[in-house]
């Protein structure tokens, strides 16, 4: 359990790392069910209230940096 815990959060570390190539790597990990999640998350924290402004400008990053990825759509 804590080995899928720790890689839930690199996971999450890399996509709002604001690291392009680290967002990539995190994301190109995932099948396309997962992307789609994930992007499904960045978009809520971008435009959903509550989140730490830092939170949505790493989110707003990882979208910006993933846009266009080969398998989204």
């Amino acid at each position: 359990m804590d080995e899928n815990l720790d890689s839930i959060e690199d996971l999450w570390d890399g996509l709002l790392s604001r690291q392009p190539e680290l967002a990539r790597t995190a994301f190109s990990s995932l099948d396309l069910a997962g992307r789609a999640a994930v992007l499904a998350h960045l978009q809520r924290i971008v435009s959903e209230a509550g989140w730490h402004p830092e939170q949505r400008l790493s989110a707003q990053a990882a979208l910006d940096t993933l846009e266009g990825f080969e398998g989204v759509g």
